[in-house]
């Protein structure tokens, strides 16, 4: 029962951070932030705000900073929208997942040039030994 409220106040946060950051704030270092997930704690009193950047490294960074300015704001604003007596703490975390998926979009193209490389030799390639090892010379004996 607990981790049903914890995942609807989880996911009711990643809303209204979701739609006030889609509003904007006011402040120029914000660039496009998208709320990737929310994890609330089991007490409900902090909720971690897992966010991505779309844009270069030092965007990534002026975007983190525009945000942990703003969490007093974007607090306030959850506070407002929420039937809760207590209004969880937000701490924004920088989601690892465009660098993973650059990491696996690497693996992926190197694993498939390796399978070329393989199916480049394997078209070449001939049986080693006769076509049917299993062929016993005095079978021809017999015939």
């Amino acid at each position: 029962m607990a981790g049903e409220r914890q995942a609807r106040l989880a996911d009711r946060i990643r809303v209204i951070l979701a739609e006030r950051l889609e509003k904007g704030l006011r402040d120029p270092r914000l660039g496009f932030v998208t709320i990737t997930d929310v994890r609330v704690s089991g007490d409900l009193q902090h909720a971690s705000v897992f966010y991505t950047v779309l844009g270069t490294e030092e965007e990534r960074v002026a975007s983190g900073a525009a945000l942990t300015s703003a969490t007093g704001m974007l607090r306030s604003e959850v506070g407002r929208q929420l039937s809760t007596r207590l209004v969880p703490t937000l701490e924004f975390i920088p989601d690892a997942l465009p660098e993973t998926a650059d990491h696996i979009g690497a693996l992926l193209r190197e694993a498939q040039e390796r399978d070329a490389e393989v199916a480049k030799l394997a078209s070449t390639a001939t049986h080693a030994g006769d076509a049917d090892p299993y062929r016993a010379d005095d079978e021809d004996d017999a015939s």
